[in-house]
C-alpha cells in the first residue's frame, strides 16, 4: 500500500515542502480546498517532485466544468501525467454562503459535472464534437481554438469524494474512482461503503477491476508520550468538527452513537472547542482514527483497508501536529 500525503504548506514554501515529504517516501501529494487555493500548489510542484500528485477534494459546484477540465489537463500536462482530479461537493452553507454559488440536490448535480468534465477531456483527446447537455450545465460549443490537442499522457482520472451511500454510488457509476472520506470506521467502511461502492459498479454494468478507491485517514502518530499527547489532541479537535456536521452522523450511527452528533453541533455554535473535543473520548478516537506508532497505525490501516480491490494507496491526515519526518518514513516502509 502507497502513501498519500497532504501538501498544506504555504504556497511560497510549498516546493520545499514537497521534496521533503517525496523523500520521505510519500508516494502522492495532496491538496485541500483551505486556506490557499487548490490548484497553485500542485502547478508549483508538478514536474519538480517524483510524486503523484491530486486535488483532495476541489470543490465543484461553484465552478465550471470546463475551468476545471482546463486546470486538470494542463497539470496532467505538468506533472508528466501523475495528476488525478479529484472532486468534492461540499455543504450547502459552505456552496450557497462561502463560494456564493446555487445549491442543488449533490449526488445528481456531481454526477453532471464528473459526466461533463470526463466529457470535455474526452473530446479534447479522441477529437470527437463535444456534446454534453445536462440540467445544470451544457458544453456544445469548441472551436478549434480553444482545443489543447491530444495529451501525450492520456486525459487525468476524475475521482469523487463521498461519504454517503448515494454519493458512493453515484461515485461508483460515473468516476474513475472513489475519495472515502476520512470521517469513518473499520465497521463503517466495511457495512456502508463497499456495499455502495458495488451497487454503483453494477448499475453502470462496471468491473470493480476499472475504478479505484483511495481511502484516507485521520492519524495520530508518536513514538514518545509527548507526541502521542499533541497527536491525540490534534485529532480530537478534527474529529469533533467533523462529527459536529449532520452529513457525518451516519459514521456515528454505525457505531451506536448517533446523539453525539447533535451535542457537538450544538457546542459548535457556541464556539467551546474544548468542549467539543472532551466529547471525542479515546474510544471514539481509536475507532474513527488510526493511532500508535508508525508500525501499529501501518497495520490498522491494512485492517482498516486490506483485501480491497482498488485499494492500492491510501491518504493519511496528521491534523493539528507535525510528526518527524522519519517517522513518516517509517510509516511509508511499513505500508509497503
Amino acid at each position: 500500500m502507497l502513501l498519500d500525503l497532504q501538501l498544506d504548506a504555504r504556497p511560497d514554501a510549498v516546493r520545499e515542502r514537497a521534496r521533503e515529504l517525496a523523500e520521505a517516501g510519500a508516494a502522492g501529494l495532496f491538496t485541500f480546498e483551505g486556506p490557499h487555493d487548490v490548484f497553485l500548489p500542485l502547478a508549483a510542484v508538478a514536474g519538480q517532485v517524483d510524486a503523484d500528485l491530486m486535488t483532495n477534494v476541489a470543490i465543484a459546484m461553484p465552478r465550471s466544468p470546463m475551468h476545471l477540465a482546463h486546470t486538470a489537463w494542463d497539470l496532467q500536462l505538468m506533472s508528466g501525467g501523475r495528476f488525478r482530479l479529484g472532486l468534492g461537493s461540499q455543504i450547502q452553507p459552505h456552496v450557497e454562503k462561502r463560494y456564493g454559488a446555487r445549491w442543488s440536490p449533490p449526488a445528481a448535480r456531481m454526477r453532471e459535472i464528473v459526466g461533463a468534465v470526463k466529457a470535455i477531456l474526452h473530446s479534447w483527446q479522441s477529437g470527437e464534437r463535444l456534446d454534453f447537455r445536462g440540467e445544470h450545465t451544457t458544453h456544445t460549443l469548441m472551436p478549434p481554438t480553444f482545443v489543447p490537442g491530444p495529451n501525450p499522457y492520456g486525459p487525468p482520472p476524475v475521482l469523487l469524494g463521498a461519504l454517503g451511500p448515494l454519493m458512493t454510488r453515484t461515485a461508483a457509476e460515473v468516476a474513475d474512482g472513489l475519495l472515502v472520506m476520512p470521517f469513518h470506521s473499520h465497521r463503517h467502511f466495511r457495512e456502508r461503503t463497499l456495499p455502495a461502492i458495488a451497487e454503483g459498479l453494477a448499475l453502470a454494468g462496471r468491473s470493480a477491476a476499472d475504478f479505484a478507491v483511495h481511502p484516507q485517514a485521520i492519524v495520530a502518530m508518536g513514538r514518545t508520550e509527548a507526541q502521542v499527547v499533541a497527536a491525540r489532541a490534534g485529532v480530537r479537535a478534527l474529529l469533533a468538527f467533523y462529527g459536529s456536521t449532520p452529513a457525518y452522523r451516519p459514521v456515528l450511527e454505525v457505531e451506536g452513537w448517533a446523539d453525539l452528533q447533535p451535542e457537538l453541533n450544538r457546542l459548535s455554535k457556541t464556539g467551546d472547542v474544548a468542549a467539543m473535543s472532551a466529547l471525542v473520548d479515546d474510544t471514539v478516537l481509536d475507532t474513527l482514527a488510526v493511532a500508535g506508532t508508525p508500525e501499529q497505525c501501518a497495520a490498522e490501516l491494512h485492517r482498516r483497508f486490506g483485501g480491497v480491490r482498488g485499494v492500492e494507496r491510501v491518504c493519511c491526515y496528521f491534523p493539528g501536529y507535525d510528526p518527524p519526518l522519519e517517522q513518516v518514513a517509517a510509516l511509508a516502509v511499513a505500508l509497503r
